[in-house]
């Protein structure tokens, strides 16, 4: 292995460890999280090397969407169900008519 590449997976190895012993101590609290910091640290790299950054913006902005999605979710199974109108452009098949 030349140094360079020893240099960057030894700065790589430490934040994937850490990422990985939070998502399985915290895995209910990190909802999102995991997926936005990826997303997050590959946009910050290709902005600038800032790959770090870009994983705690993500992971900050992928937990607040999937905190929104689940408030959603929560707001839908308490509505109470209505049962839809029929569309009114519709009409009954008329009985007398003959299928040719």
């Amino acid at each position: 292995m030349t140094r360079t590449f020893a240099l960057k997976w030894r700065m790589l190895a430490a934040p994937l460890l850490g990422v990985a012993l939070l998502a399985g101590s915290q895995a209910v609290l990190a909802k999102g999280c995991l997926k936005g910091a990826a997303v997050g640290a590959v946009a910050g790299h290709v902005a600038g090397h800032h790959a770090v950054l870009g994983a705690a913006a993500g992971c900050a902005i992928g937990h607040h969407m999937a905190k929104k999605k689940q408030q959603q979710q929560l707001e839908q199974q308490q509505a109470p169900s209505q049962p839809r109108p029929a569309p009114e452009h519709q009409q009954a098949p008329d009985p007398t008519a003959t299928v040719v």
